[in-house]
């Protein structure tokens, strides 16, 4: 079914997106997801997920806590079209929800923080792993930090003591990425992975898409579709 919709969808998308489509997902993953909780800049949020988008990593995760998800167009760029977002603002605790739903996924927590016991360069990467950004003042929260199984930083020769949480992954994204690349870890999507995100980009390329996913299901139940 899946693999019809993708096939429909895909005549009418162009030849020259589509096969852009097609180079970009073999380089996406889910071995990396990243994860922002509670950011109150719409600016580092957005940047941040631009430079997800950048690196390939597919799925990023969203706590709001105090602070509500916003992001600002001009720093974005478009790219929440391309990745898969994923908010946790229905409960009292989102942070918790958060890292329940990754372990439960198989994901290692892995925080960040210029305090880390661990170099990113030296963070293991034969397990996927949820890596953590926290507030652009406070950082991550103490439930994060207890719960993390490894707490990262980057190596600082300067007065200052952090990046910009948008720099800060950047170069935390750049070397797990390399890292990735050159391991023998399957770090890339399943078939039915890509499938699913393809969809998903076709349809964020058509207009009216909800009309072209009609057509379809008429098509395959061999009705008229009555729009």
């Amino acid at each position: 079914m899946h693999d019809d919709l993708l096939e429909f969808l895909s005549t009418y998308v162009t030849a020259n997106k589509m096969a852009i489509f097609r180079d970009l997902v073999e380089k996406r993953t889910r071995h990396i997801t990243v994860v922002l909780e509670d950011l109150y800049q719409p600016q580092n949020t957005s940047a941040v997920m631009r430079t997800c988008d950048c690196f390939g990593v597919q799925d990023v995760h969203i706590i709001e806590n105090r602070n509500a998800w916003e992001t600002n167009p001009d720093v974005e760029r478009g790219s929440s079209k391309w990745i898969t977002l994923k908010r946790f603002n229905k409960r009292d605790n989102n942070t918790e929800d958060c890292l329940n739903h990754l372990r439960s996924s198989g994901y290692d927590i892995v925080a960040t923080s210029p305090y880390g016991t661990t170099l990113i360069s030296d963070l293991p990467m034969d397990k996927p792993f949820a890596l953590v950004f926290g507030t652009e003042k406070q950082g991550v929260s103490e439930s994060i930090l207890k719960q993390a199984k490894h707490t990262v930083k980057i190596p600082m020769y300067g007065f200052t003591e952090s990046f910009n949480i948008s720099v800060a992954a950047a170069i935390f994204l750049h070397t797990c990425r390399q890292k990735l690349e050159s391991s023998d870890i399957p770090w890339q999507l399943s078939a039915d992975q890509k499938t699913e995100i393809l969809i998903s980009w076709c349809k964020k390329a058509l207009k009216h898409q909800d009309r072209y996913v009609r057509t379809f299901k008429a098509l395959k139940d061999n009705k008229p579709d009555l729009g």
